[in-house]
Parts: C-alpha cells; structure tokens; sequence
C-alpha cells in the first residue's frame, strides 16, 4: 500500500492535478482536511471508502489511521490544501511514517500564493522591479519563527512578500513592514481564492488594514506586499527578447 499526500489546491474542486484526481478515485481510504477541502473531491471517492475529517484529530490519531491502513494493505489518499510543500504540516506526519515504515509518495498541488497571484492578474517576479518571493506567516497562534525570520528581518530585502495565515493580524503585519517597504508599498489580499466566494482587496500598507477589517477577513486569506503588484514601467523578459542568442 502507499499513503499518497495529495495537494487538494486553494478551494476550488477543478483545481488539482489529473494524477491526484485518478488517485482519489481509486482509493479505498481517505483522510482530508476539513472545510478546506472541496467537498466535490471526496465525491469522487469510489463507493465504501472511508472517508476521515481529521480537522478534529491529533498527530498520533492521524498516523494511527494511517497504520491501520497499512496494516490492512490499503491505500490512503490524504488530502491538504493548496500544495504539500509550503506550511502543510507534512514533514512531522512523514518523519512518523518513516519511522512506522509506512510508504508514502507526494503529489504536488496549486498553492494559495499562486490562486491568489492569478485572481489579481500579475506575476509575482517582474523584470527590473522584483525577483524574489518571500513565503512566510505569522507566529501569533502558532509554531514560533524561527529566530531571523521576523517580518523586520524578512523585509529587509523589499522582496515580494507572501503571508499565509496572518490576516488576522493585518495591523500588526502593516506596523512591522512599513519601516522597510513604506507606507505606499502596494498591497493586496485575497480571500478564499479561486472559490466562488472569493474576495480581492488591493490597496497600500497605508489602507489595507482598515480594508480588511472593514471586508471582515479573518482566515483563509493570502496577505501579498511589494511593489511587483503594480509595476508598469519595467523591462521586457530577457527570454524572449530579439537581441537573445538561440541555439
């Protein structure tokens, strides 16, 4: 059996991969997260699968699920949402299965950074202005940062910024960022991107606080700085310029 850590995407059910999609369909166990995950993904379950919500169960309740599916040679999809790579919580689940020798394999998914930076219409990393996106969050109710990444440290760098899990704490986020990035510094967050309720706010450090608050996001949002968001005067791309050399 193989446990399959499956990116379920940012919301919407269209939005993963066919190999996730084929998977899903095939197997007889299933573990997903809560309201994160579309509720047309766990439709497409084959009938009698076990379907688990772990959005009330610990680590140790999780990976005791996923034994006793390797201990009966089933397969498990387990669902999270947006991509496995960036603040899923996934690293500690396959440290236990490592040690459990329960074998696992990861199938990517779109990450909310990347839904969002789509609902706004921009590229992240634009010639001349910006090149580096910085992915990070908040510690307020949370694993603590780790020392060097605060936002004063982080924003050093005037990169693009990406803030997960941090909405909640927009006046704190602006008060920590203006000194780096100003208070004109383009901002914009997205609520529940590529879902049907989804909300865009674009605004500057200087508004986006009275935006939000006044828009009630609490969660599920992505918090985006830097001036890459409203760049207009840059240069074209290198890669297809007429001047590049080709093979």
């Amino acid at each position: 059996m193989t446990v399959y850590f499956i990116g379920a995407g940012p919301g919407a059910a269209d939005l993963i991969t066919v190999r996730a999609q084929e998977l899903i369909k095939a197997a007889p166990v299933c573990l997903y997260a809560g309201s994160l995950v579309p509720a047309e993904l766990l439709d497409q379950c084959p009938e009698g699968a076990r379907k688990v919500d772990t959005a009330n169960l610990d680590l140790d309740a999780i990976i005791a699920e996923l034994r006793a599916a390797h201990e009966q040679g089933l397969d498990v999809v387990r669902l999270h949402s947006g991509d496995p790579s960036v603040l899923s919580a996934v690293a500690e689940q396959l440290r236990r299965l490592d040690a459990a020798g329960v074998p696992y394999r990861i199938v990517p998914g779109v990450p909310a950074f990347a839904a969002a930076a789509a609902a706004l219409g921009r590229e992240l990393t634009v010639p001349g202005v910006g090149q580096t996106v910085i992915l990070t969050r908040t510690s307020q109710r949370a694993t603590a940062m780790p020392e060097g990444e605060d936002l004063d440290t982080l924003g050093k760098s005037r990169a693009t910024m990406v803030l997960h899990l941090a909405v909640q704490r927009i006046d704190y986020l602006v008060e920590q960022l203006v000194p780096n990035y100003g208070a004109d510094c383009p901002v914009a967050v997205v609520a529940r991107a590529s879902r049907e309720d989804e909300v865009i706010l674009r605004g500057t450090l200087a508004d986006i606080a009275e935006q939000v608050h006044a828009a009630d996001i609490r969660r599920t949002a992505v918090v985006i700085v830097g001036k890459t968001l409203a760049a207009q005067q840059f240069p074209d791309s290198h890669l297809y310029s007429a001047e590049r050399e080709r093979p």
